[in-house]
């Protein structure tokens, strides 16, 4: 799965959650022909962008390529079972990445459409937000 090799911060604050917000960054398809685009606003965890991307993957080895275009960096903490109120911040559980509406989260290349679709379609059942598949 992925996960930060180094960080300047074993655990981050939160942060607030930005509902309204859309992305302005990494918007358009870059590298492939086909894209995964976010609709929602959601944390998506490491094993969720693992899990997507082994769907696709499964189509790819009749040829084509994938891009990955989110890194999980955000450490998630978690406290353990039935630990009592205080004791501080609880240790590092996942990495995720806050992903906001208009994010390319994923881009295939070298596919048939109808591949292409399946693969993003088997991938977008993966993660916890509304997508959509865009086309370059």
């Amino acid at each position: 799965m992925l996960t930060p090799k180094k960080v300047k911060h074993r655990k981050w604050m939160k942060g607030r959650s930005r509902e309204k917000g859309v992305e302005s960054r990494g918007t358009e398809i870059s590298f492939g022909s086909y894209g995964l685009k976010s609709e929602g606003t959601k944390w998506v965890s490491a094993r969720q962008l693992e899990a997507s991307r082994r769907a696709i993957i499964r189509y790819l080895r009749k040829g084509g390529k994938m891009w990955t275009r989110v890194f999980p960096d955000k450490p998630v903490t978690k406290k353990g079972a039935e630990v009592p109120m205080g004791g501080g911040k609880g240790g590092v559980d996942h990495y995720a990445v806050a992903v906001k509406p208009g994010r390319m989260l994923f881009e295939v290349d070298g596919l048939a459409e109808e591949a292409a679709r399946d693969a993003l379609r088997k991938a977008a059942a993966k993660l916890p937000l509304k997508t959509k598949i865009v086309k370059r």
